[in-house]
């Protein structure tokens, strides 16, 4: 296809005004800048107390006539955590179990002798590489995700319908079939079954503590076993993960935790954070319409560096607040337990008496700064109910009997004057079950971002920094190229240089895989075709865009369009320019006789 630019100056003004007109929806990077902790949080979008869960279906492992708790290992998600091992994730080797090394030497020796084995994986690398959005846990993360979704082999394929499974694990998708192609090429599966022993025992080793956490929770709260009835809380052990990693999330009434233990220990406290949620959103959520009168406080909160979902939904704010009270009556403060000897002696027990009051000031005085901390942060009701768990702990009833009260008999206006007079910390704490802060954008991310601010200069400046650092052959430096070339492209027709944009676009396609930067290029050129009054061209552009289906509705609704009808700016009109240039009616001008085969910067498109 060739590209025409005689009117380079007129139409280098029409392209910019197009470009400024949809810069915002063709930033795919900026929008995802923030980041999230590796333990991520999916219960969906609570902005009111109406919508308690997720629409999403269970995955597979949640079977509603097993178990109400259960540790269990998938073989999906070892499938998916060793391809992500084999594609450069080492976060974490040093301080990992024996089996992730193992199963990674197994893998660099199938690779060793299959170039098909390699072909394969270098496929699975390259979507990986084109499809990281923050460079933290938050992009392992969407790949757990999804793993929960798979069959195990040789399908593997998603278990329910894409709209039926949660948006992280939609963005990803089309990694399965590179997945499935990449198993059996190394012969996965048979590493999984080599080191499927040796995942048992490691559950077994964590049997006894997991067990110890989750009664002794359970005798606190006094709750009985028929609380559970439904309800699943499943935790799924994958070594090949990062040692630490504590993933949680909700799949309506069932919690799923997937955690890399190494010597049968895990971070024990995120997961009983986890389970805290999975026994006291119930309680709470059936009384919303009563903690909907904490709405006030939401006010207060406003400046404090809480989750959105803590500042605009009260019940979400009452759930994580009673949670940390729960967790600071029952920390565990590093303070000798004091034990009072049996029969003491008569002249020992005012001694004795004394050192059990000195134990108990240093335990409450840590327990009440934990508190503190928790209001600053912003979870202002954490006071409140930790004085109404003191007097919880002398009653004989569980929490499932007097939830109610505790939150009936709340004194809203009270805790508003406490809030409002709470000087709240200026950064959020790391937890379990939030976003981290989000991360310094530096590189491709911080150009995208400049651009979507209107910095074009620095954007472009950034970008071709970019080039120059990433200059070799690697999957890693193509994927970046693809998108500094397209980075690049838009800033071009910013600035009225339609030539260096088409050039940008077509670099682009002719070394990007990431399809939204596909479909987006194909588009970005349609438009530019209509306004050179080539209808005909610009219409094949659209229909590629529609064709490389990213699975975004801006793309889909922004092809289509295209399709429908001609892309025009204000002032702009394709028949007036014709009947200037003595064009035939129809809007198509004359095209050049034998236009070439190759696009003008050297690159033949891909069909």
């Amino acid at each position: 296809m060739q590209f025409t630019t005689s009117r380079s100056f007129a139409f280098g003004a029409l392209i910019a005004a197009a470009f400024l007109s949809a810069l915002v929806c063709t930033a795919p990077v900026a929008a995802r800048a923030q980041s999230s902790s590796s333990s991520n949080f999916t219960k969906g979008q609570q902005s009111s107390s109406s919508q308690v869960f997720q629409e999403e279906k269970a995955p597979t492992l949640v079977d509603p006539a097993g178990p109400t708790i259960s540790l269990v290992s998938l073989e999906p998600v070892f499938l998916m955590a060793a391809a992500l091992n084999a594609c450069g994730y080492d976060e974490g080797l040093d301080e990992s179990a024996p089996v992730r090394k193992k199963v990674r030497e197994e893998i660099d020796q199938a690779l060793a002798k299959s170039e098909d084995a390699r072909s394969k994986r270098d496929k699975v690398c390259l979507y990986i590489a084109q499809h990281r959005m923050t460079g933290t846990e938050k992009d392992i993360s969407q790949y757990i995700s999804l793993a929960l979704y798979l069959t195990p082999p040789p399908e593997m394929e998603t278990s329910v319908e894409l709209p039926e499974m949660p948006p992280d694990s939609t963005q990803v998708v089309e990694i399965a079939p590179l997945l499935r192609d990449f198993v059996a090429a190394t012969d996965l599966h048979g590493i999984w079954l080599a080191v499927h022993r040796t995942y048992d025992e490691e559950a077994q080793r964590l049997h006894d503590p997991l067990s110890q956490m989750i009664v002794s929770t359970n005798l606190y709260l006094k709750l009985p076993a028929s609380t559970y009835e439904g309800r699943r809380f499943i935790i799924v052990i994958e070594p090949m993960l990062s040692p630490g990693t504590v993933n949680a999330r909700v799949y309506g009434t069932d919690y799923i935790v997937v955690v890399s233990p190494v010597n049968g220990t895990i971070r024990m406290s995120d997961v009983r954070h986890t389970y805290l949620h999975y026994v006291i959103e119930p309680l709470l959520y059936a009384r919303a319409s009563a903690v909907d009168r904490a709405q006030p406080l939401l006010k207060e909160v406003r400046d404090a560096p809480l989750e959105f979902v803590y500042r605009s939904d009260a019940v979400a704010l009452t759930i994580e607040s009673l949670i940390k009270a729960i967790e600071a009556r029952t920390m565990d403060t590093g303070v000798p337990v004091f034990k009072m000897p049996p029969n003491p002696d008569r002249q020992d027990v005012p001694r004795l008496e004394h050192e059990r009051q000195v134990y108990q000031q240093k335990v409450d005085a840590i327990r009440v700064a934990t508190v503190r901390h928790d209001m600053t942060q912003g979870f202002v009701l954490t006071q409140y109910f930790y004085e109404q768990l003191i007097s919880f702990e002398k009653d004989p009833a569980g929490l499932k009997d007097t939830i109610g009260e505790m939150v009936y008999s709340m004194d809203v206006e009270q805790q508003v004057h406490r809030a409002r007079q709470t000087e709240f910390d200026k950064e959020a704490d790391g937890d379990v079950l939030q976003r981290s802060k989000p991360r310094k954008l530096t590189g491709l991310d911080l150009a995208e971002a400049r651009l979507a601010d209107g910095d074009i200069a620095t954007a472009s400046a950034l970008a071709r920094q970019a080039l120059t650092v990433h200059s070799d052959d690697s999957l890693a430096s193509v994927a970046d190229g693809a998108r500094a070339n397209f980075i690049l492209a838009r800033t071009a027709a910013l600035t009225g240089h339609p030539d260096d944009a088409i050039s940008g676009f077509q670099k682009t396609l002719g070394t990007s895989k990431e399809p939204r930067l596909l479909a987006w290029s194909h588009i970005y050129l349609g438009r530019m075709l209509d306004l050179d009054c080539k209808r005909d061209e610009a219409m094949a552009e659209y229909k590629e865009a529609l064709a490389v289906r990213d699975g975004q509705q801006d793309t889909r609704l922004a092809a289509e369009r295209g399709v429908k009808g001609p892309y025009t700016v204000k002032g702009h009109s394709c028949e007036e320019d014709d009947a200037d240039d003595g064009a035939p009616a129809g809007g198509t001008k004359p095209q050049a006789a034998n236009p070439p085969v190759t696009p003008p910067n050297g690159i033949q498109k891909p069909q």
